[in-house]
């Protein structure tokens, strides 16, 4: 019997490896079948997404994204709380993962003409890019348990938390609508302390954040902060110590000035993790330390006994 014949094929036959002679036939190519693909795969690599994986700023450990999110920014090896992103802070405080915006009026941008290694309008502008915040404090409302709430939280990542005029028209904004809610009022500070740039204007801020708390306190309201990493500077010398309850995240650093600075000006050597929350709840400072995973439970607890009468059925 003869070779069996075909009609010439189309070109892009070559593609899958196969070829074929000048008397039509067909035949595969060793080369086209398995050279040619390990060759393409080593020219066009598959790209993997830089954003599957985590690495815990204690451990070292890495983290899958997806476990991370589920587990609230926590490390799942070593237990430490990381930074938490302010809208999954807030899906996984409120009823249902709902709340809303609290508008906060506009304060006048960079008051001093300040500038350091580059100007501090640049600084606002590079911040602002980077957490799509217009600043460093974000005040929502909600349910949490059925009870009103407002939550005036800190972002960290908006220069270092810093609180500057904007932040402290933000708590005094904050005051004043769990006033008209009847709300309580819980305030999550994350912060390095005043903010630089704005001087004589940041210090202001402490004794209208402590008014604006005293108005919530004198209506009857609850008043609790939760105590993040870090509570430092004059957040922490102001309105962040003034809560009814106090809660500290496992391993926060609260004080008021850096470990080292306290050591070289009083020439003493300090206990370890004496600025931690663990420490600060063993002598006093604070009146609880709860795990991020508990926080909400424990708080609607709190304000199931603060606001018995004040629950949205």
């Amino acid at each position: 019997m003869g070779k069996k014949m075909f009609h010439l094929a189309p070109l892009s036959l070559y593609d899958a490896g196969i070829e074929i002679n000048r008397y039509g036939n067909i035949y595969m190519s060793w080369l086209t079948t398995f050279v040619r693909p390990k060759i393409n795969a080593l020219m066009h690599k598959r790209e993997i997404p830089d954003n599957l994986w985590d690495q815990c700023t204690h451990c070292e450990q890495m983290i899958f994204h997806r476990d991370l999110v589920a587990h609230q920014h926590v490390c799942h090896h070593c237990g430490h709380h990381m930074r938490i992103p302010l809208t999954l802070r807030f899906e996984t405080l409120f009823d249902d993962g709902r709340f809303l915006r609290v508008p906060v009026p506009p304060v006048p941008v960079d008051p001093l003409h300040f500038k350091d290694s580059k100007k501090y309008t640049d600084r606002l502008k590079a911040a602002r890019a980077a957490t799509g915040e217009d600043d460093a404090l974000v005040v929502v409302e909600g349910h949490m348990g059925g009870h009103p709430v407002v939550i005036a939280a800190f972002d960290f990542a908006f220069i270092g938390g810093s609180m500057g005029a904007a932040v402290g028209e933000g708590l005094v904004r904050g005051a004043q609508r769990a006033c008209e809610l009847k709300a309580a009022y819980i305030v999550l500070p994350a912060s390095g302390g005043a903010r630089m740039q704005e001087g004589i204007f940041s210090l202001m801020q402490m004794p209208r954040s402590v008014i604006a708390i005293e108005q919530v306190k004198e209506a009857g309201l609850p008043y609790i902060t939760l105590l993040t990493n870090p509570t430092m500077g004059g957040v922490a010398a102001s309105f962040a110590m003034l809560g009814d309850i106090a809660i500290a995240e496992p391993g926060a650093l609260i004080g008021f000035t850096g470990a080292r600075v306290l050591q070289e000006t009083i020439r003493q050597a300090l206990p370890a993790g004496f600025q931690e929350a663990e420490f600060q709840f063993s002598h006093g400072m604070v009146d609880m330390v709860t795990p991020r995973s508990e926080l909400r439970q424990k708080l609607i607890d709190i304000l199931g006994m603060l606001l018995p009468g004040n629950r949205e059925q």
